[in-house]
């Protein structure tokens, strides 16, 4: 077996390298993260200098131009607002203050500290102008800021200013471009790891295909041919001493073995199948194959014991299979009559299930009818009693009007009195009182005829309320008649009710019943098909036991039976 390097070796080597690489890449990733965060922030404090620059420097242009403006205008809004910079907004101290805890160097801290020191010469200048502006002489004010040592100073605060901006702007791009190239150094740095990776992986690919996936797949090819039983497959991979070779090896050793069982197993079962159990199991196996080897001895002990038994029981089967089919067709005989009979009996109970079926829907509609009839009456009774109540107050009202006559009556009464004291006093008053004395008489004529009137309407209304009486009580006879015919409804409708309801009960029963019938019909039907199947296959049985008897006899079995 020739030499070779290990695939496994081979592999952990390329790995390793790889593995490495990655670190160095992740380290400089890291580093890449650091320089970027640094980046960031340079970039926000340029930013933020550059902003707060110009705040302190905006801030003392803004005082000029207020101090300028009040003297020009006088107006007290530019007065207000210079002085709101200076003690309140403070843009100038806050800029700077702002521009120090960012950070600046001692040459720009130098360029603040002057031009602070400028701006503090102007104070005195930019105060007296405003008050010669509020003491009304503007062109005193206007010669304090507009003046030459005025100017001046501004123009050297103002070159002190760019000069300012230059330097810190070419300090902070200075810084920033310092950062970028280092960033840009180690982003190199990790491209040339990632290429390294990259060169590696793909040597490591080519490795594996052509030292271990290529024999892998045909060691897996080979493996199915030997899966599929094809043990005479061309193999020609080569063994050597690495871990594929010694598995290429493993599988030639077993096609080996392999063949050398299935020829013997072979030879064997050709034996067993032409009748021939006089063998004996001669072949050494090994491994997991000597179950095998066992099992094929104990095939052969086995089918020479049970064929003798075959052939004894054959001979018994022939004889109780004919035993057999002889009661079978007694059997069959008696289940068909007795499906006969089943079968009668249960179209009589279907007959007497359908007639209760009717009497149970004719007595479910009597119910039905018998409630309709009962909820009627019941409607009839709880009229009758509202017309009780309403002759009630019909009586009530009666009794009411006959009140209302007396007191028509005691107006009439009292009418008449009132027409004689009139016709007392027209007499008195002799001649200029006959008008009166003539309405005095037609109002006695009116109170007889309320008088009659109300006589008259006394003897109807009496009538009236006798007949409401009367009408009260045949109203009371009749809800008392109807209450009792309602009671005798109910206790109909209760007993209609238990009567459809027992025949409710004996139709579900007879179901029942006709189902158990029809469960028993079946039941017979399949006993007797069964015990025609039986007849059937007992004769059948006996010609297989006859043929079994034959076939046993081809078989050569031991000289020891």
């Amino acid at each position: 077996m020739k030499k070779a390097m290990n695939q496994s070796l081979l592999t952990f080597i390329l790995n390793g390298i790889s593995v490495l690489t990655l670190v160095f890449m992740a380290y400089s990733l890291f580093s890449y993260s650091s320089v970027s965060n640094e980046l960031s922030l340079a970039r926000a404090e340029r930013y933020d200098l550059t902003y707060n620059a110009n705040r302190f420097m905006n801030g003392s242009a803004y005082l000029t131009n207020e101090v300028r403006a009040f003297a020009a205008t006088g107006a007290q809004e530019h007065y207000d607002n210079y002085w709101n910079e200076v003690n309140n907004l403070k843009n100038r101290d806050q800029g700077v203050a702002a521009m120090q805890e960012i950070g600046i160097t001692q040459k720009e801290q130098a360029m603040i500290d002057k031009m602070y020191s400028i701006s503090n010469n102007l104070i005195p200048l930019e105060e007296a102008a405003m008050e010669e502006v509020q003491e009304g002489k503007k062109e005193e004010a206007i010669a304090y800021v507009y003046g030459t040592e005025y100017n001046t100073s501004i123009k050297e605060i103002n070159d002190l200013k760019n000069q300012f901006l230059q330097d810190l702007d070419a300090r902070t791009l200075k810084d920033i471009g310092e950062l970028e190239e280092k960033a840009d150094t180690i982003k190199i740095r990790m491209f040339l790891a990632l290429a390294i990776v990259a060169i590696i992986q793909i040597i490591s690919m080519a490795v594996i295909r052509w030292k271990i996936l290529k024999p892998v797949i045909a060691v897996k090819e080979q493996m199915g041919e030997i899966s599929r039983g094809n043990l005479s497959a061309e193999f020609s991979l080569g063994s050597d001493t690495s871990e594929i070779g010694m598995l290429v090896e493993s599988i030639h050793e077993t096609k080996r073995e392999l063949k050398k069982y299935i020829h013997d197993i072979d030879f064997k079962l050709n034996q067993m199948a032409k009748g021939n159990m006089d063998l004996t199991i001669d072949k050494d196996y090994r491994g997991e194959f000597l179950p095998i080897q066992k099992a094929m001895g104990q095939i052969l002990d086995a089918l020479n014991t049970a064929l003798y038994k075959i052939h004894i029981a054959a001979e018994r089967v022939s004889e109780e299979s004919r035993q057999m089919a002889s009661d079978s067709q007694v059997l069959s005989s008696g289940a068909v009559a007795q499906a006969s009979a089943v079968q009668e009996l249960s179209a009589s109970i279907q007959e007497l299930s359908g007639q209760v079926d009717r009497t149970s829907e004719d007595a479910e509609s009597a119910r039905k009818a018998s409630t309709n009839a009962t909820a009627q009456l019941e409607i009839c009774n709880q009229k009758m009693e509202a017309l009780t109540s309403a002759m009630e107050d019909i009586s009530k009202s009666s009794q009411q009007i006959g009140g209302i006559i007396k007191t028509i009556e005691d107006i009439s009464f009292q009418t008449n009195i009132l027409a004689l004291n009139a016709s007392v006093e027209a007499a008195r008053a002799g001649e200029a009182g006959k008008g009166f004395a003539v309405v005095a008489e037609e109002v006695k004529n009116l109170a007889n005829k309320s008088s009659v009137s109300a006589n008259d309407i006394t003897e109807l209304i009496e009538g009236s309320m006798k007949l409401v009486q009367h009408g009260t009580t045949l109203t009371a006879d009749t809800t008392k008649a109807l209450s009792v015919g309602v009671s005798g409804a109910q206790k109909s409708t209760e007993l209609v009710g238990r009567i459809a309801e027992s025949a409710m009960q004996q139709a579900q029963s007879l179901r029942q019943l006709t189902q158990g019938m029809e469960q028993i019909s079946d039941v017979v039907q399949t006993n007797a098909s069964t015990a025609e199947k039986s007849a059937a296959s007992a004769g059948e049985l006996n010609g297989q036991a006859e043929e079994l008897k034959i076939a046993v006899q081809r078989f050569q079995l031991r000289r020891t039976r």
